[in-house]
């Protein structure tokens, strides 16, 4: 018997390869499965003239096409996990994360030099907070200058002048085949990407039991483990769009050891905390949140402002 099934996304060209690439697999698993792609503009997609942590952070691409779940617009909702709000609405749950792309951040210069030639007091664009923290904790006599927009504005931007040079996801440019823009990928220990980087995450009600045996086909174990811990460091740090945080955590399945990095900063880099440790992956969520409140313990009052 065949199924619709609903599928919300944003409609940026990054957010549709992902739904489609979403759909794709489930109509391998389950070749009598129709699947109906659903855009939405979101208030993260609609303002653009203004900083996330100014709106209220990352739940500005999520809450509508959240909202449509809950109301049963949609069935499932595909999302960079990255841009997941760290405790999610009551009801829906995160049932499925796909294989993880490459997690680094990649550094596009107009002229070709690195982050570390750049000349003083150039131009930095990012709306990111986390990536600001770093840049000018490693480079402080640069401008960091707000910078929003799907991959393509931002490339427009740059190539217009609005600043000598950005950072974007390594992971997007690589589904959007436009590696050829890049000057060169941070190591994670240079810029430690943010919690979830990378990673495709689908969404549905937790109560929605014929839809989550269908998305069991599509979860990868180790990305959801490390997806876990490193949101498990953010949830210990209450963290947000406005909080320079940064978590990266590895699998070693030869060990079934689950290595994860963690970082907090004040958002001008004048103060920056690193840590680092492992653990079973049995235990990798409770390391992670131990971690997390490790790292919180090193931030004074009012360390974000």
């Amino acid at each position: 018997m065949t199924r619709q099934l609903k599928l919300g996304t944003r409609g940026s060209p990054l957010a549709l390869f992902q739904a489609n690439l979403v759909a794709r697999l489930l109509r391998e698993a389950h070749p009598d499965l129709l699947v109906e792609i659903r855009t939405v503009k979101t208030s993260g997609d609609r303002i653009q003239d203004r900083p996330l942590a100014d709106l209220g952070g990352k739940g500005l691409f999520t809450k509508e096409i959240e909202r449509g779940l809950l109301d049963g617009d949609f069935d499932i909702a595909v999302h960079s996990m990255k841009d997941m709000e760290t405790f999610l609405p009551d009801g829906l749950d995160i049932v499925a994360v796909l294989p993880r792309e490459d997690p680094r951040d990649a550094f596009l210069s107009r002229d070709g030099a690195s982050l570390d030639d750049m000349p003083a007091g150039a131009r930095i664009g990012t709306a990111s907070v986390r990536r600001q923290a770093q840049i000018l904790h490693r480079r402080p006599d640069l401008a960091v200058v707000p910078f929003r927009g799907n991959v393509e504005t931002r490339l427009r931007k740059l190539g217009e002048g609005e600043a000598d040079a950005t950072l974007l996801a390594y992971a997007g440019l690589k589904r959007l085949e436009r590696e050829d823009v890049i000057t060169g990928v941070f190591d994670t220990d240079v810029m430690l990407p943010a919690a979830a980087q990378g990673a495709i995450g689908v969404e549905a009600r937790a109560d929605d039991t014929a839809v989550l045996d269908l998305l069991a086909a599509l979860d990868d174990s180790t990305a959801s483990l490390c997806i876990a811990a490193e949101r498990a460091v953010l949830a210990a740090l209450d963290g947000s769009c406005r909080t320079p945080i940064g978590a990266f955590a590895t699998l070693d399945a030869g060990s079934d050891t689950v290595s994860l990095q963690g970082l907090v900063a004040r958002p001008d880099g004048s103060e920056l905390h690193r840590l680092s440790d492992a653990a079973p992956a049995a235990e990798a969520v409770a390391m992670a949140t131990e971690l997390g409140n490790r790292l919180r313990a090193k931030m004074a009052p009012g360390f974000f402002e």
